[in-house]
């Protein structure tokens, strides 16, 4: 099996280093294509307006200048072109995947890219807590990985279909099984602006989320990893709604 390992937080992220020995515990061909610098939160963007610049590090690593989307095209029509990957990896993102995160996160569009091109593919990704980035537990998703991925390719993937994993913020021992879970939904009532200043005392803001006591929906990835669980997420590439499409079409044939 041939595997194409990416991820959105750059080349040097140590969640792609994670990433990279979890392949390798499934197969012996591993190729790496990754960004060049840190792309979270670009989603499922490309490069349409400036070039693509490759650069290859080591044998079968190579890094982008651009998206993580840029990068598995990248893989899979050129540096692989003749011989096309088996399997796309993307991860293991310093940070959980799950509810709206999706619809943001570069993890999971560079995921969704190998979908496109026909390659069965797999996200990743550690969550972590109020110890922060500096504490992130990637020695579990490095314990746990291999034997979710192998799982999954055991139950094989069907086209036009991408797997969303998240691993829980605790000790490869603490974890408490796995969860094939639906995508979870926030309480958007929680996201805040917090406005600060600069140091000339102009404006700016970031974006953020109020601590509060909050109650993820039964069977959802928020709930598998409040649970210390073991997230699994089939999702789908195609976003009609059929209910609402039989719904309107009725409507618009009166």
């Amino acid at each position: 099996m041939r595997i194409l390992v990416t991820n959105d937080d750059g080349i040097h992220a140590p969640g792609l280093e994670t990433l990279e020995a979890i392949a390798r515990q499934v197969s012996d061909d591993v190729w790496v294509v990754a960004p060049e610098y840190d792309q979270s939160g670009v989603s499922h963007s490309l490069s349409l307006n400036d070039p693509l610049r490759l650069r290859q590090i080591s044998e079968k690593r190579f890094a982008v200048k651009g998206t993580p989307s840029d990068c598995v095209i990248m893989g899979i029509a050129h540096i692989l072109k003749d011989a096309k990957p088996d399997l796309v990896l993307s991860g293991v993102n310093r940070g959980q995947n799950v509810a709206e995160d999706v619809t943001y996160s570069g993890t999971i569009a560079a995921a969704m890219e190998g979908t496109i091109l026909g390659v069965p593919s797999i996200a990743l990704s550690q969550a972590y807590g109020h110890g922060g980035r500096a504490g992130i537990k990637f020695h579990c998703s490095a314990e746990h990985g291999a034997r979710v991925v192998r799982k999954i390719l055991e139950v094989g993937i069907e086209p036009g279909i991408v797997v969303n994993v998240n691993f829980p913020d605790c000790e490869p021992g603490d974890v408490q099984g796995i969860a094939v879970a639906a995508q979870g939904q926030r309480n958007q009532a929680l996201l805040a602006i917090d406005a600060r200043h600069d140091g000339r005392g102009n404006p700016y803001f970031w974006l953020a989320f109020a601590k509060a006591r909050f109650e993820p929906g039964n069977g959802s990835d928020l709930k598998a990893i409040a649970d210390h669980k073991i997230s699994v997420t089939p999702l789908k590439l195609n976003l009609t709604d059929e209910p609402t499409l039989t719904r309107f079409a009725k409507a618009f044939e009166q």
